[in-house]
């Protein structure tokens, strides 16, 4: 069951992923429900994925078996192409559906650890999340109605390919964004932990001056210990999190990063080397060439994306420890710092 939703306005953690969860569903990429903010498994939609598995693996068979047997024209260079494309295309696919349990368990966990974040937050990320996600979308169906116009044109037989292929793009495409927003969002929650660890460390700093020792040690002391033992509670959790969306989601984007890769290189090596007696590099041809442009601006657009926001939240993460040794350079009190050394800090 869904919530009021408003664009660019996210006041939870349903309504900050609502775009890419509609998405996703329209591409039969979200077999799940959701009832009281518990995430739960759809029979008709898992029917839908695995038909959807089914069908999309029998034509990469297929065009495999098309490019590598059949079709006698083609370069080395565009069926090495054609086969890295269609073999990890597959690889996504049906490990994203294996993993599909996984990752509503992640999901889950990320709502629950999420949920103590305030709402400026969830604002504040769905300008970005809420863009990103739609902006996305809207480019590739841009890309997929210039395809299918060229192909008019040249063959029309060709109008099966480009749709299959845009598809299998557009679920490689969703599963990478709801991998960066799950990073935006764990980012959210570290700098909660490390703001109010800053918080703490003023307090620390204001009572130890102030309040008199006797009083600050039964009265200051303990509270002070029960806020630390909480963030580091938090801590863990988010830390754990962020494993688990590591050991989810990294198959499919080494897999979309190779992807990108051999894309960007056979793109570029196609529109702008010729052998004409001999090598030569023409530009002319590669920016005259509008569509071909926007596809590469594509892949390489969403793999500086992912890189930023793994970055972003790496910086983030290893923020706290600095933050940690600030609080125990401004505190004398040994069980404070035997609190603020207890926490392990796990990088993004």
């Amino acid at each position: 069951m869904w919530k009021r939703w408003q664009l660019f306005h996210a006041t939870d953690f349903q309504s900050l992923l609502y775009p890419c969860f509609v998405f996703s569903s329209i591409f039969g990429m979200f077999p799940y429900k959701i009832n009281a903010s518990i995430f739960e498994p759809s029979r008709s939609r898992y029917i839908l994925l695995i038909i959807i598995v089914c069908v999309t693996c029998v034509y990469e068979l297929t065009r495999i078996y098309e490019v590598n047997v059949l079709n006698k024209r083609k370069r080395i260079t565009e069926k090495i192409q054609d086969n890295f494309f269609f073999a990890l295309g597959s690889f996504i696919i049906i490990v994203s559906s294996i993993l599909s349990g996984s990752r509503m368990r992640l999901l889950q966990t990320i709502l629950k650890v999420s949920s103590k974040l305030p709402q400026k937050s969830f604002e504040k990320l769905s300008k970005l999340i809420h863009a990103k996600d739609i902006f996305g979308v809207i480019y590739l169906i841009g890309q997929l109605v210039t395809s299918l116009l060229n192909f008019h044109k040249s063959n029309k037989s060709l109008f099966v390919t480009a749709v299959m292929e845009h598809y299998i793009t557009f679920q490689i495409l969703q599963l990478n964004m709801l991998y960066v927003n799950c990073v935006f969002i764990l980012k959210a929650c570290f700098k909660r932990i490390d703001d109010n660890l800053m918080i703490l460390q003023k307090l620390i700093i204001k009572d130890e001056s102030h309040i008199p020792s006797l009083i600050y040690y039964h009265q200051r002391n303990p509270l002070l210990l029960e806020e630390i033992k909480a963030l580091r509670k938090e801590h863990l959790m988010v830390s754990n999190t962020v494993q688990m969306l590591n050991k989810i989601f990294s198959p499919q984007l080494l897999a979309s990063f190779a992807i990108a890769f051999i894309e960007i290189t056979f793109e570029i090596y196609f529109n702008t080397v010729q052998w004409k007696n001999g090598l030569s590099i023409s530009l002319t041809k590669q920016v005259h060439n509008s569509h071909i442009v926007f596809y590469l601006m594509f892949h390489i657009l969403k793999v500086l994306l992912i890189i930023w926001s793994c970055e972003t939240g790496k910086n983030q993460a290893i923020k706290i420890s600095t933050t940690v040794h600030d609080v125990l350079n401004s505190t004398s009190d040994e069980n404070i710092k035997h609190e603020v050394l207890q926490k392990n800090l796990i990088s993004l």
